[in-house]
């Protein structure tokens, strides 16, 4: 008996989930190829590891044991424990690093990319599954590695497709804002983590803003209150004082943000602008100008999770979207020291750094730029079928191609000559192959330059001229073909 048709089932992605056809596949092969080259090229080795973490490996992603699947996608294994899909690339790694310590090489460099799963409610642009890469180094707490991540983000990302000047990787020391603080007499937990959010709204909300936060609390033109840290003007002044050194001036060096910074004379600071001054120097030495990796001590990041060093990649490219409007993306990557992630499992601080960006989201950004690195995504040469007698001929056309190393294939639809050139046009192939009777007597093919046709098309008036004159179209000896074809390509 038949299926009845409300018994099908509907043919839906999963809300959060998305499928990516070849151009978009492309563009994210293009990327991690060229970022790889670049972290290798720096001594960093490949690591995979499992997509499925136990959930209590995650730590700070699990908030309570008892709902496994809030923030991430968990299931119960057979004995009872409770896994989870990882939530990034980093806790994998803490959790490799604590496993295997007695046998890595220290410090241990590696880099990483692959797909992750957040159980969060998706929105535009949002998803519950994405692709990121990463590269950390673990087991160093010298700042020159700090300074190394620095310079391979910088290099990685510009040769990913963004050409120098089309981001800024933002550097800043997370001990500097917690040395404000203590200036500040701000101690409490609580209250420090609202000073702390408040400022990571700086870029957003102006000094303005974020002195209300500080204050009392934030009214926001929809009519909605946000509740202050209520700190008193006294200590609202102390860090207005460091921040006022960022907001009133651009500071056209690291050198010389970190120069206006001592000269606040606050003894708390010191520390950490002795380590942004130690890799400033290092930058020096690895090449990174000043135009690629500035200090902004206005960037936060990771309230609970980084230690030391920070780091934020910005776009500064013009994007559109498809409709020609303008679209913001700011923070396309980011990272940082993180020293207390492997102690979770060792009790032992173990010091790391790191950068991430997502493959996605940088493919996204740089298409709207107009810099699509999957746009000239090619299809096969598509052999036209005009026979079933002939189909071994054919075949033997898209063999002797792939065998040159050229990507081919062979209609196998029931269409005519007409439906297959729209096909191979729709495959976006670079050229069809007719192998007709009278080419089989004469020992021919006739072939199609489709990138040529697809150029002329936009210039073409009038449409007879066209068809008699078949711009691109040429009848070649057989034993010419895989020259002829290879032509079209390298052009």
């Amino acid at each position: 008996m038949p299926d009845s048709e409300t018994s099908r089932p509907e043919a839906r992605a999963p809300r959060g989930f998305q499928d990516r056809r070849s151009r978009d596949v492309r563009a994210e092969r293009a990327i991690l190829a060229q970022v790889s080259a670049v972290y290798e090229r720096y001594g960093f080795e490949p690591l995979d590891t499992s997509a499925f973490e136990y959930a209590d490996a995650l730590g700070k992603f699990l908030p309570d044991a008892e709902r496994p699947n809030e923030g991430v996608f968990a299931l119960q294994d057979d004995d009872a424990q409770w896994m989870a899909l990882r939530y990034d690339l980093t806790a994998p790694l803490a959790r490799f690093a604590a496993q295997t310590w007695e046998t890595l090489p220290k410090p241990f460099r590696r880099y990483a990319f692959g797909p992750v799963w957040r159980n969060e409610k998706p929105g535009p642009g949002r998803f519950r599954e994405f692709v990121q890469c990463d590269a950390d180094t673990v087991g160093s707490a010298r700042p020159e590695a700090d300074a190394e991540i620095v310079a391979m983000a910088v290099e990685g990302l510009e040769a990913a497709g963004l050409p120098r000047g089309a981001a800024v990787l933002k550097l800043n020391d997370r001990r500097l804002l917690d040395g404000v603080l203590r200036a500040a007499r701000i101690d409490e937990g609580r209250r420090k983590l609202i000073v702390m959010r408040a400022i990571d709204k700086l870029d957003r909300l102006g000094w303005g803003g974020v002195r209300d936060l500080l204050g009392p609390g934030r009214l926001d033109e929809s009519g909605d209150f946000t509740k202050g840290a209520e700190l008193d003007p006294a200590a609202i002044g102390v860090v207005e004082s460091f921040f006022g050194k960022v907001l009133d001036r651009s500071f056209e060096t690291r050198q010389a943000a970190i120069t206006a910074l001592a000269d606040l004379e606050m003894p708390e600071l010191d520390g950490p602008l002795n380590g942004l001054a130690e890799i400033d120097t290092a930058l020096r030495a690895l090449g990174v100008a000043d135009d690629r990796a500035r200090f902004d001590p206005s960037i936060v990041r990771g309230l609970e999770y980084y230690t030391g060093p920070v780091f934020e990649a910005e776009l500064l490219l013009d994007t559109r979207d498809e409709k020609g409007q303008r679209v913001r993306f700011g923070s396309i990557g980011g990272g940082g020291r993180y020293d207390d992630l492997v102690a979770r499992f060792t009790g032992q601080q173990v010091p790391a750094t790191g950068f991430s960006f997502g493959v996605s989201r940088l493919a996204a950004a740089l298409r709207a730029a107009g810099r699509d690195p999957g746009a000239e995504a090619r299809g096969p040469v598509v052999v036209i079928a005009f026979s079933p007698e002939r189909m071994g001929d054919y075949f033997a056309v898209a063999g002797e191609l792939r065998a040159a190393g050229i990507a081919a294939e062979v209609y196998l639809g029931a269409s005519g000559m007409k439906a297959q050139m729209k096909y191979a046009d729709r495959r976006l192939a670079p050229a069809a192959v007719l192998l007709g009777e009278d080419e089989l007597a004469a020992g021919t093919v006739t072939v199609k330059d489709l990138d040529l046709g697809r150029r002329l098309a936009s210039q073409v008036a009038d449409n007879a001229a066209w068809r008699t004159e078949r711009p691109g179209q040429a009848t070649i000896p057989r034993a010419e073909l895989t020259a002829f074809v290879r032509r079209i390509l390298e052009a």
